[in-house]
């Protein structure tokens, strides 16, 4: 009998294998993913399976076969992470419009006692990126050597980096295309993309942050509860003790959207300041750092591990290792003695209330559109982004505004680019005569692997 290992492979095969319904097997895509890793397999051909397995669909087996091959397509950093005799923990958010929770649990963790190796990525989609946020602090490097990364850690316990050509390289070319072929929202592709990086940073425990609602890259709900519990459960597996928070994405996160904007909202949190149109961001960042530090064995409870993250918000011990960090990874942290004053934009203009009413819902993934045209995202992979551009929300979901009141203050590179995302906000921002609902809750379900287990089997699908 053949061994499938020693049949020569040929990536049109595959791509006709996985358009016609097909499933690849583990060889067939360590295969594909040694080819992206070193350039045998061109860009063209990668996109066009990207596309096939979008509309056909990974099964469980390819997405953590998959995952692995993406994990292992480099060198991986969990050797260095031992020298440091901490338990490693992170947190991934699928996606979302002012979405800066990173800048909080990652220091808040610190300073509990954990290590926090974050590998972040770039704005994809109507997403914006950590990565580019944190890259508007003058001088910061995302892009560090391994040993520089172990460095860090060991000076600060957080570090927030980029993929180093070392780390996951086939994640870096799958996820360049993604976003450039329409191929984002895919629950196996999205799974294979963020656990290979988080695997390969060696985490004894991981929390994901999986959106839901307008803002979501997958909108409905089931879809993305299958992918929290895919997530859930190809972590597990491979050793690392994960659960999944469905957080809604309703409206942006926060009251800031864009780059340094994001980062003057997370670091008034980190002084203590609690700004009203704030809080979800606060309550959210307490509850994800909560279960960092349950999980990585310093809190017998979220509950307590929540209680502890507070404290380190309070006492200024997480704005201490934030600090610490920007200057150890080159940022200048001057900027922070008054982050109004470093905000610099080309242009600026005020949205108005057009008429009298509640702010009844928010198509956010239409402001994150909004968002990226202002000069804060970029259409193609390696375009520069303005670290000034974004939006500062005055009102938010069930707010009363009277005809004339500001709803928005939008931030462009230039003056032109103003129009066309006051006009994705008149339609994305919707005012009623009567007030929204029942409030969405933040959290609306928690994911752990015995559950996330269970929904995999009760799904019984394939979504793709």
């Amino acid at each position: 009998m053949t061994d499938a290992s020693s049949v020569p492979l040929h990536i049109i095969d595959l791509i006709r294998k996985k358009r016609d319904g097909g499933a690849l097997n583990a060889h067939e895509i360590a295969f594909l993913v040694e080819g992206a890793a070193s350039g045998t397999i061109p860009p063209e051909q990668l996109a066009a399976w990207l596309m096939a397995a979008w509309l056909r669909g990974l099964s469980l087996d390819e997405t953590r076969a998959l995952t692995i091959a993406m994990r292992d397509s480099g060198e991986k950093f969990s050797p260095r992470l031992l020298l440091l005799g901490k338990v490693a923990v992170d947190k991934h958010s699928t996606g979302g419009v002012g979405d800066k929770t990173s800048f909080l649990v990652a220091p808040i963790a610190s300073a509990c006692g954990l290590v926090v190796p974050m590998i972040s990525g770039r704005a994809l989609g109507h997403t914006g990126g950590t990565l580019d946020k944190l890259e508007s602090i003058p001088g910061f490097r995302t892009a560090l050597t391994l040993d520089e990364f172990g460095s860090v850690l060991a000076e600060c316990g957080a570090a927030i980096v980029s993929q180093t050509p070392e780390l996951v390289p086939a994640d870096r070319v799958l996820y360049a295309l993604r976003d450039r072929t329409g191929t984002v929202e895919s629950p196996g592709l999205i799974c294979a993309s963020i656990l290979s990086k988080k695997l390969a940073a060696g985490l004894d425990a991981l929390v994901l942050d999986v959106k839901t609602g307008s803002g979501a890259f997958l909108r409905k709900r089931e879809d993305a509860e299958y992918l929290a519990a895919l997530m859930v459960a190809t972590a597990e597996t491979a050793g690392t003790r994960t659960v999944a928070l469905m957080t809604d994405m309703g409206q942006p996160l926060g009251r800031m959207a864009g780059n340094w904007i994001e980062l003057m909202e997370a670091v008034e949190l980190l002084r203590g300041e609690r700004p009203k149109r704030s809080e979800d961001l606060r309550e959210l960042s307490l509850q994800l750092a909560g279960w960092m530090i349950h999980l990585g064995g310093k809190a017998d409870s979220p509950e307590r591990g929540s209680a502890m993250a507070e404290t380190a918000l309070n006492d200024g011990s997480a704005l201490r290792v934030f600090l610490r960090m920007v200057e150890a990874q080159g940022g200048d942290v001057r900027v922070f003695d008054d982050p109004p004053a470093f905000h610099r934009p080309g242009a600026a203009r005020v949205l108005e209330a057009w008429e009298s009413g509640y702010v009844s819902d928010m198509e956010t993934t239409q402001i994150g559109w909004a968002v990226q045209r202002l000069g804060a995202g970029r259409e193609k992979a390696g375009e520069p982004v303005d670290p000034h551009a974004g939006i500062e929300f005055h009102a938010r979901r069930g707010a009363r505004v009277e005809r004339g009141q500001p709803v928005a203050t939008l931030y462009a590179t230039r003056a032109e680019l103003l129009a066309e995302p006051v006009a994705l906000l008149k339609k994305a921002i919707i005012l009623s005569e009567t007030p929204p609902g029942a409030a969405v809750p933040l959290v609306s379900r928690i994911l752990t692997y015995e559950n996330a287990e269970a929904l995999l089997r009760d799904a019984g699908k394939v979504i793709g």
